[in-house]
């Protein structure tokens, strides 16, 4: 046990304050943690819609007739079917002088708004998307790093009823395009430039090619680079839309694709396209007048890729968002008015979405945009404490490279952090140790385990409850999570398939252009009306979690989950490139290694070998074309892929032997096309000491 919560902190938690609530004005009491998660997944009706009473959300409608109408299990269920609200309503109802936003990035001070300001911009900006014709029900795509302009964009769409969707700048234009291209945006936002290691790189190419491969586009907002909140000049200087800073090429190593390679016209995009500057959208006034829509209503749309086909386009509705984010983050997380959260993230992670929703519960939030290990390791810690942060969230792969590193935030004598979540990945006993006694005094390291899927946590954090290493505290309030196992019962203290079998309200209302039977095949198919989410669990007997990572082929490298058919798209095209299978051996606490197997090309290869160029080409494609996240540690040379009878890869088999798994319980021989394919890929990997 590495931490437990006083009497104080218990008192005067949120979580305590809806205890009492619940007392007033339900007549429950509850014994602890447990029993009250127990009413809460045995009563799911009464207990969303105290959350729903206890928050005091202004619908259309003050008093919803019906909470929850569903058959039974987790899918098919319909929320608060007679409500109507919108997330802006609930996001912009603080008093207008505290503050919201502190947004930050590499080598430039912060910028400060308060909940005021933060609705006249808003105001604005939904005025602006307007005049471009954005109304309900339209899609407006955004490129832009985390910063004040894109929760601006991002609260105007909601604002009018429509839907936004973002990447982060550093993916390639192909991911992009695999992703916009689903959704028919009519508007996009995107950022000009953006720094990243005190280095400046141009988008021009990138938005020439989203507005050439985007039919539906009506209007681009260019938001220049580095650019304050209204448009104003930025932290570096542009010339020619291009940063002046820097002219030079990649230097080796580097994981981001230079200026100088990422250069293109952007006057070559279609003429049809009106071009606006970021403080042109903002130029006219207006109060917000959030557009009610119905609780099912589309408010974004993420992407998660599985190991097939396109990346899956997630579309979460306006009420389903409010409540669940408004129970994690005030009930678990204990954030309100007074609190300053943060969480390191990219636009392109649904954990930016998850950090937005500090302002549905009044806190200020912080956003920060660059390497997060910039200049140093210390670079966050000292930002938290310049800050005042008081929940500090971040990855398990942060934490564990504090770990190996000389610094110790102790070393910072006004660190206010009280709390640190961890996702990403499983943070380790080890990790759980360090940052309980190298961060500061009385800190709860809540690691967390959802996912994009459901934009929150179903494992997550719990200010009554104690921190033992290597443990996620609680099962979520309202979630009905279980370890099952092959025949679909549930385990205590065995790991087994996590799956969810009640309905939460911010599970996907659909995936965008599905019929529902994508949706299904994607969660449902295993274990009918039980929701399997892909992950390797462990519930304890006294309620807590263990995690032990993705029990799919999913790669997930610092958080950012793509599936190998997105992989497979990139690399698979390339002259050099005849077949390709790709691992992840990431596990409980540790990033692994990312390895790919080659077939090489007869026509550009000889025999079963790569030259030196040829990896540099298949590294170079999949950096700027996918994302810098997901170049391999090692391109390996392998005569055939091992594959099934039915020509499936043998993608989870392989991990599994590769993580130490007995070959012969993982892939039998007879399954197998060529069983000699998978012994001499094994071989490959014994031998190749980089390469």
């Amino acid at each position: 046990m590495l931490w437990q919560p006083s009497a104080l902190r218990i008192t005067r938690s949120r979580l305590s304050g809806f205890a009492k609530w619940l007392a007033e004005h339900r007549g429950l009491s509850f014994a602890g943690y447990p029993d009250l998660w127990r009413w809460s997944v045995d009563h799911l009706d009464e207990f969303w819609g105290s959350i729903w009473d206890y928050f005091n959300i202004h619908p259309e409608r003050e008093v919803p007739e019906h909470v929850l109408e569903w058959g039974s299990g987790a899918e098919g269920a319909r929320w608060f079917p007679d409500a109507r609200l919108n997330y802006v309503d609930q996001a912009l109802r603080y008093r207008p002088g505290s503050l919201a936003i502190v947004a930050c990035a590499e080598d430039s001070g912060s910028e400060e708004l308060t909940y005021g300001e933060l609705s006249d911009l808003v105001g604005a900006a939904s005025q602006g998307l307007r005049r471009l014709g954005v109304g309900l029900g339209d899609r407006v795509a955004a490129v832009l790093p985390n910063g004040s302009p894109a929760v601006i964009g991002f609260l105007a769409s909601a604002s009018l009823g429509a839907v936004w969707s973002s990447c982060a700048p550093e993916f390639g234009a192909p991911s992009m395009v695999d992703r916009f291209r689903q959704i028919e945006p009519k508007v996009l936002i995107a950022t000009s430039g953006y720094r990243y290691r005190g280095r400046c790189y141009d988008l021009a190419a990138k938005i020439a090619r989203l507005e050439s491969e985007l039919p539906s586009l009506a209007a681009t907002v260019i938001v220049p680079a580095g650019s304050n909140t209204r448009g104003g000049p930025g932290p570096f200087e542009m010339i020619e839309g291009r940063p002046a800073a820097q002219r030079s090429e990649r230097t080796s190593g580097e994981n981001r694709t230079s200026v100088a390679e990422d250069r293109g016209d952007a006057s070559a995009a279609s003429g049809s396209i009106t071009r606006v500057g970021w403080a042109e959208l903002l130029s006219e006034p207006a109060p917000v007048v959030p557009e009610k829509v119905e609780f099912s209503h589309p408010l974004w749309v993420l992407y998660s890729s599985g190991t097939t086909g396109l990346p899956k386009p997630i579309v979460h509705g306006h009420g389903g968002i409010v409540l669940e984010h408004l129970k994690a983050l005030a009930l678990h997380c204990d954030l309100g008015p007074g609190d300053r959260f943060f969480w390191f993230t990219t636009t392109g992670w649904m954990m930016w979405n998850f950090l937005v929703g500090g302002l549905l519960v009044g806190a200020t939030i912080v956003l920060y945009d660059g390497d997060p290990m910039w200049p140093d390791e210390s670079g966050l810690w000292r930002m938290a404490q310049d800050l005042g942060i008081t929940y500090f969230g971040t990855s398990a792969p942060f934490i564990e490279a504090g770990r190996h590193s000389a610094f110790s935030p102790r070393q910072l004598e006004n660190l206010r952090v009280r709390s640190v979540g961890s996702t990403g990945a499983p943070l380790s006993p080890e990790g759980f140790a360090w940052a309980s006694s190298e961060i500061c005094d009385d800190v709860l390291v809540g690691s967390v385990s959802g996912g994009t899927d459901v934009c929150s946590a179903f494992l997550i954090c719990c200010p009554w409850l104690e921190v033992r290493a290597g443990e996620l505290q609680c099962r979520a309030l309202g979630a009905r999570v279980e370890a099952y196992d092959e025949s679909g019962r549930p385990m205590v203290d065995e790991v087994g398939e996590l799956v969810l079998t009640e309905p939460m309200p911010s599970m996907p209302i659909s995936l965008w252009g599905d019929d529902g039977s994508r949706l299904h095949d994607s969660y449902f198919v295993r274990y009918p009306g039980v929701w399997q989410h892909g992950d390797w669990v462990k519930i304890t007997p006294g309620g807590s979690a263990v995690v032990y990572g993705r029990s799919d082929a999913t790669l997930n490298r610092g958080g950012v989950r793509m599936g190998t058919a997105e992989f497979y798209r990139v690399v698979e095209e390339l002259p050099e490139v005849s077949g390709a299978l790709v691992v992840d051996t990431s596990e409980l606490g540790r990033e692994g290694e990312l390895i790919l197997f080659i077939v090489p090309s007869a026509s550009t290869c000889t025999g079963p070998r790569l030259s030196d160029e040829a990896r540099d080409h298949i590294r170079d494609a999949l950096r700027e074309r996918l994302s810098p996240r997901h170049v391999p540690d090692r391109v390996i040379a392998v005569r055939a892929l091992p594959r099934t009878i039915s020509g499936k890869k043998l993608e989870v088999p392989v991990r599994r032997i590769l993580l130490g798994a007995p070959k012969d319980k993982v892939a039998a021989p007879d399954a197998l096309v060529d069983p000699a394919a998978l012994e001499e890929l094994l071989e490959a990997v014994s031998v190749s000491g980089g390469d």
